[in-house]
């Protein structure tokens, strides 16, 4: 229990993480949800995949991006400027996401 807590804590502080600038800019409702729920899902991902020799730092950011690409293909067909933004959020919280369930779970 305790680990699925830590879990839940790691993806919501991600997701605030990644909205903050989203409300910021006052992207629709929807945008802000799939983008929150999306970093709150991801560490259930990220935590329970193994990759044989690959480290453990890099796993994280090569799950999100993975798991991100479709959204960031869709969302570049109206808004090619967020093809860098989504890249870089993807990669980067995927590996804070790691990064944090290494040492804490």
């Amino acid at each position: 229990m305790k680990e699925f807590l830590l879990t839940l804590l790691i993806g919501i502080v991600a997701g605030v993480v990644d909205v903050l600038p989203m409300i910021k800019m006052k992207f629709d409702k929807y945008s802000i949800a799939s983008a929150f729920v999306f970093y709150l899902i991801l560490p259930f991902i990220i935590f329970n995949i193994k990759f044989n020799g690959i480290a453990w730092w890099l796993k994280g950011g090569m799950i999100g991006l993975g798991v991100a690409l479709p959204v960031i293909i869709l969302a570049s067909r109206d808004d090619k400027k967020s093809i860098v933004p989504m890249t870089v959020m993807s990669a980067v919280l995927g590996t804070v996401i790691n990064t944090a369930g290494y040492y804490l779970i």
